[in-house]
């Protein structure tokens, strides 16, 4: 249908503004706002028709009810829920009052147009808001996670801000044993520190069983310099609570929600966590992360490089100790869930390869064994078998049980590679 006719048909329905005009047929032009379609629909129509169609004031307009004088209105309103917050991305969303839909598909049927023809009403109204915030705030427009999605509803005259969460990437050094990764609650009192009217025996009334971790050496820093509400640690994979993190370091990520700071000075920041670690943990190579980066450390399953102080419960010689680990360098281990992590992982057989295993024997009931294998290889099960719940093993293969007393993590292998391209990183 011809555009002048389609102008005049929703004319004919009673008063309709130029932006609800020109909506009808934004499909069908570029580079004009739907008020300046709609204005030039009308001289159009006059010229056409030799007959006025004289501009109708916005608030009269029975489609929009008056809606699309409001665009400064609701920017300006955007702007100041987010007052002091950093930001350089954002979008707004509409949800419209249902009788606007409604008024809005009633014109499309009256002008002859199908559902789908020019623009709706939510969509303009996302856009012009959109572009006054973005004047009044210095951010731009973003369809990919922004780190402020707006959203105004007009039913009920309010406007919900989500400052959405920032990320910084790193990797951390475990320097101290017996320092889990993350917060352990005290699985007797699951954290509440009591056991009835009484302090927890497990924890002490501490609630977990250990006093530190490495995400609160790390994430509580991060919270506070972002100026955050709260901070998630998240990492590549976790090394047992005993063993050492040593080499370049663990991959992780520390996810802050509701930052007002986005732009912080990373290398600053890197030296508070160290200060605040004290020697326990370090980190280094912290940068400012996207969204993104967080399911690629979560699902990172690096190989790793051990070195583990082995006891053994009689003599071994060196030839049997080099027998032994020769059968098992490049053997393909069977796994079934060991003894001490049954209560928290699925009881199943896993299977795992050891890539490269050496020896060296301290004295005939030491020796120091260092082991890269693939990851998820548990190294302390496959040193003692784990009552057979491990073959091959170290101390299957001796015919003398074996027990790892020390365990560091000497190389997490390829750390770099999934998280090197800039497009995990903000600027």
């Amino acid at each position: 249908m011809d555009v002048l006719d389609v102008a005049a048909r929703a004319n004919a329905t009673g008063p309709v503004c130029d932006a609800c005009l020109g909506r009808l047929v934004a499909d069908r032009s570029f580079g004009l706002s739907n008020a300046e379609r709609g204005s030039s629909l009308r001289v159009a129509l006059a010229l056409r028709d030799d007959e006025d169609h004289e501009p109708v004031d916005t608030e009269d307009c029975w489609v929009c009810e008056g809606r699309c004088t409001e665009f400064d209105e609701w920017a300006e309103r955007a702007a100041e829920a987010v007052e002091g917050v950093e930001f350089a991305t954002y979008n707004v969303g509409t949800r419209p009052p249902p009788l606007i839909e409604e008024n809005e598909a009633l014109l499309r049927e009256e002008a002859g147009l199908d559902d789908e023809a020019g623009e709706p009403f939510k969509s303009e109204f996302n856009r012009e808001v959109g572009k006054r915030v973005g004047r009044l705030t210095g951010a731009e427009v973003s369809f990919d996670r922004p780190d402020v999605q707006f959203t105004i509803d007009l039913a009920e005259d309010a406007i919900d801000a989500k400052v959405n969460s920032t990320f910084v990437y790193g990797r951390y050094r475990k320097l101290e044993r017996d320092i889990p990764q993350t917060e352990w609650p005290c699985r007797e009192c699951k954290g509440s520190g009591r056991q009835g009217a009484d302090p927890c025996d497990h924890c002490g009334g501490s609630g977990y069983l250990y006093d530190d971790s490495v995400e609160e050496y790390t994430a509580p820093v991060v919270e506070d310099v972002m100026d955050g509400t709260e901070a998630t640690f998240h990492g590549a994979g976790r090394e047992d609570v005993d063993a050492l993190m040593l080499g370049t370091g663990r991959p992780f990520v520390v996810e802050v929600e509701e930052p007002r700071r986005r732009r912080v000075d990373t290398d600053r920041l890197q030296s508070d966590i160290n200060a605040f670690a004290d020697g326990a943990v370090e980190v280094e190579g912290l940068r400012l992360a996207t969204y993104d980066m967080v399911e690629r450390v979560k699902e990172h399953d690096a190989a790793k490089r051990y070195r583990a102080q082995v006891q053994f419960d009689a003599d071994v010689d060196a030839d049997a100790l080099a027998a032994a680990v020769e059968e098992l360098e490049g053997t393909t281990v069977e796994q079934y869930t060991p003894n001490r992590v049954d209560h928290r992982r699925a009881s199943m057989t896993r299977e795992r390869d050891v890539y490269e295993a050496t020896a060296e024997l301290d004295d005939p009931r030491h020796a120091t064994v260092e082991i890269h294998g693939a990851g998820g290889l548990y190294i302390k099960e496959l040193i003692s078998g784990d009552e057979g719940r491990t073959e091959p093993s170290l101390a299957g293969l001796l015919g003398v049980g074996a027990e790892v007393t020390a365990l560091d993590v000497v190389a997490v292998e390829g750390e770099d590679e999934p998280f090197e391209r800039d497009e995990f990183f903000r600027d």
